[in-house]
């Protein structure tokens, strides 16, 4: 099912069908992330432990941090993402320069690892007939 859908498509079991929707990711679906902890509480809890650890400083500060999440929020092309690690950049001092130029180096990684799977493309045509 594609980010659209008509209500009949969207009635699970012969239940009430559910207005569509009007895009795929609704921003104040962000706040309610914590909702999927709820059916597995000990697997939430090691990943929030996880997650605040990795986003502790470090030998990396909390801005070198914001701004390499930032940009593989682009690379992942998550806008859930994207919004909080914009935020957080710009609390941790980012400016709007630094934050282009992460989601430029994101883009140039992703770009570059598109072409360079053209050498398994060659690898997989060499001897091979039309």
């Amino acid at each position: 099912m594609g980010p659209r859908a008509d209500a009949a498509s969207l009635t699970a079991g012969g239940g009430e069908a559910r207005a569509p929707l009007s895009h795929y990711y609704d921003d104040s679906d962000l706040h309610r992330f914590g909702e999927i902890g709820k059916n597995a509480p000990e697997l939430w809890k090691k990943f929030e432990a996880w997650y605040s650890a990795t986003f502790a400083e470090g030998a990396l500060t909390a801005r070198e941090k914001a701004l390499i999440a930032l940009g593989v929020s682009h690379a992942l092309q998550c806008p859930y993402c994207i919004d909080a690690w914009s935020e957080k950049c710009l609390e941790t001092g980012s400016n709007l320069d630094q934050m282009t130029e992460a989601v430029h180096v994101a883009g140039a990684i992703r770009g570059g690892a598109a072409l360079v799977h053209g050498v398994q493309m060659r690898n997989r045509t060499t001897g091979l007939s039309m």
